[in-house]
């Protein structure tokens, strides 16, 4: 067996009609020639509290071997994000199933996302396609119809799903990023596609595969070139399968013509999910890795629990107060707190603002009254949280607080590996300029934060385009450029020539107009056209006043999160005349296009002529799912009506969270105030 490739051969899960079952090997015994994989540990696909999880999908693509529109089901891991790329496994069903038999069975879902837990996987999107490529054969059809359509899947396969998945999927398009694998029936089909098609896969996996394997001379053509392609080549099955034969002479061609492998017999190993499912547990550990790494199971490499100051890989926090060591951060992302409390009975970290999901997480006591627990791994971005202490919720007195949950709250910020566009560079800066005015709205002084561009004091001839953006519920005038890094964000994009430089006004969104009774700040608090008021009648007025802008609709732009959102969706379609774009981030709610916004719609021609984009995204997980789905319903709708000007974009995996608004706003910007042609 090579070090560098494994190869596993397992048996499918559906039995295989008409085809008898194969003798057993005679000693009963495990063959000699396999590798010796440990049994999944308990719980290994079942879902565990505490971690982010992946979403799995239906899509809908063009087969033009079959002439109409095919579904599949698209898994993509948690935190899931265009702004990286992933490399793509198709996993294929047997000969009773189809797109749905592995979620149904299976439990891929649940495997992969306990496996990023644990850092035992590289993130991937997994492809679970219809492997019968006819445009009437089905699972019910006897198994004369249905092995052509099995057969002419290689076709739709390569012509049609994966030019689908690397147009419609931010995914790594090169036979080194692509892996298929399948159970029975569809061990065959990979094994089939996979060892014949070695320009467009490199990792290979056949499950209890079955007897539409071509014969093992003729399934690899040129066995040098496929030991010098092939990553991983892993073949499986259990020794109580009546399909054992078929992965046994698979192993043996490839042991003679020293193809490098792994071969697994799963002992005592039947032609069931119980096997498969303990296939891709194993098989996912081992894909994507760098050169080298296949043999090297990643479960098998030693995980540090690096719960104390002691552990050299744990990072201070950046939102750490002063030198203050904890919270801490660990490589896997997993979180460490300490708090020492003399006199508490029970301390926990309070972490439904968003820090990860599974809390409250109970501290331990230790020496000295110091409380401590590591979390799971929390997904990257910044999360509110609070301690509780004996029932009464205080804020980490080690980590900075921000604004957030309508009071003053401990916040966290998880760095994400290789994300960097909200950090700051050594570009030019701009400058967050604090600044108070007096409402005739409210009768009140009120506070607004201005992002002014780079070079703002060199050119005092220079004028700007606006963008009056505005932060959620429970937030306030400070929330985007503390939480949001609004100020990083435009600096790294006008730096590199992708946004026109511009102000940002960040204004408190809650009014109350003037000898109305004061309202707290939060959801839904305040008076709606009040603020309305306040943004037309005094903000607008104030910074062409005092900032060099370009006073006209053209150059003026209004955006906002959640609660944000909706202000800027009234504020911006209801006054075309003063605002040429609007961007709605997780902020959009049931709308009919007939009506909305005074029918600002009804003329397609006419919005576009003055609205030169209408700017719509979100998340796509918890509260933004339901968010998500009206974003994309109305764009549709406009779509369909005549509307170019609109544009939906979402960041897949994340949820109401400020990682998702910073995505928003890091696309959003650049298109913005296009620069007459």
């Amino acid at each position: 067996m090579s070090e560098r490739i494994l190869a596993l051969v397992a048996c499918s899960g559906l039995a295989w009609p008409a085809v008898p079952a194969l003798a057993q090997p005679g000693d009963g015994q495990k063959d000699d020639q396999a590798e010796k994989f440990p049994a999944p540990p308990a719980g290994y696909d079942t879902r565990h509290d505490g971690i982010d999880r992946g979403k799995l999908e239906t899509v809908e693509y063009d087969s033009t071997t079959v002439g109409m529109k095919r579904k599949a089901r698209v898994y993509t891991p948690p935190g899931y994000t265009k702004e990286k790329r992933y490399p793509v496994l198709y996993l294929l069903h047997g000969i009773g199933g189809d797109e749905n038999e592995w979620a149904r069975g299976g439990a891929p879902d649940v495997i992969l996302d306990n496996l990023y837990a644990d850092k035992k996987a590289v993130p991937m999107i997994v492809v679970l396609p219809n492997g019968r490529a006819s445009k009437d054969a089905t699972a019910r059809d006897p198994i004369p119809k249905q092995s052509p359509a099995f057969a002419a899947f290689e076709k739709d396969l390569l012509a049609d799903l994966i030019p689908f998945i690397e147009k419609t999927y931010s995914v790594k398009a090169d036979r080194e990023s692509r892996a298929i694998a399948g159970l029975s029936m569809g061990g065959g089909q990979s094994l089939n596609f996979g060892l014949g098609n070695l320009d467009t896969f490199a990792w290979v996996g056949g499950f209890s595969s079955a007897p539409n394997t071509r014969p093992p001379a003729d399934l690899i053509k040129d066995h040098a070139e496929a030991a010098k392609k092939l990553r991983l080549l892993y073949v499986a099955c259990g020794d109580k399968d009546g399909l054992f034969r078929i992965s046994e002479g698979v192993q043996k061609m490839l042991d003679d013509k020293k193809v490098p492998h792994l071969y697994n017999v799963i002992p005592g190993g039947q032609h069931n999910f119980k096997v498969w499912k303990s296939d891709l547990y194993h098989f996912a550990q081992l894909l994507f890795r760098d050169p080298g790494q296949e043999t090297k199971g990643i479960e098998s490499q030693p995980q540090k629990k690096a719960t104390d100051k002691g552990d050299d890989e744990a990072k201070p926090a950046s939102t750490n107060i002063g030198n203050a060591a904890y919270p801490r951060i660990h490589p896997d992302l997993r979180v460490t707190f300490q708090l020492k409390a003399a006199d508490a009975r029970k301390v926990q970290v309070v972490g439904n603002f968003g820090l990860g999901k599974g809390g409250p997480w109970e501290m331990e006591r230790g020496e000295g009254s110091i409380w401590r627990v590591t979390t799971p791994p929390v997904i990257p971005g910044f999360h509110y949280y609070t301690l509780s202490v004996d029932g009464v919720q205080l804020n980490d007195p080690a980590s900075d607080t921000f604004f957030g949950t309508g009071k003053p709250t401990s916040g966290i910020e998880i760095p994400e590996e290789g994300v960097d566009f909200y950090h700051a560079k050594d570009v030019p800066h701009g400058e967050v300029r604090s600044r108070w005015y007096k409402s005739t709205v409210t009768g009140q002084a009120r506070h607004i934060m201005v992002y002014t561009p780079p070079g703002y004091d060199a050119d005092h001839e220079k004028r700007y385009p606006v963008l009056y953006l505005q932060h959620g519920g429970g937030e306030d005038e400070t929330g985007w450029s503390r939480q949001g890094h609004v100020n990083f964000i435009l600096d790294n994009l006008i730096a590199g020539g992708k946004a026109r430089p511009m102000i940002v006004v960040m204004e408190k969104g809650y009014a109350s107009r003037a000898g109305a009774a004061l309202r707290p700040a939060g959801p839904g608090k305040g008076d709606g056209s009040a603020f309305e008021d306040v943004v037309l009648k005094d903000l607008i007025p104030l910074i062409d006043v005092t900032y060099r802008t370009h006073p006209d609709r053209d150059h003026r732009a209004i955006a906002g999160l959640s609660m944000g959102a909706g202000q800027a969706l009234r504020i911006g379609l209801t006054y075309p005349d003063t605002f040429s774009a609007v961007g709605a981030f997780s902020g959009v709610g049931k709308t009919d296009p007939k009506s909305a916004f005074g029918g600002v719609f009804a003329d397609p021609a006419a919005f576009d002529k003055k609205v030169s984009l209408l700017y719509l995204h979100s998340g796509t997980v918890s509260l933004d799912e339901g968010i998500h789905k009206n974003a994309e319903s109305l764009y549709n709708a406009l779509q369909q009506g005549g509307i170019k000007n609109v544009v939906f974009r979402d960041a897949k995996g994340l949820a109401h969270e400020w990682q998702t608004w910073r995505y928003a706003l890091f696309d959003f910007a650049p298109r913005l105030f296009p620069q007459a042609k």
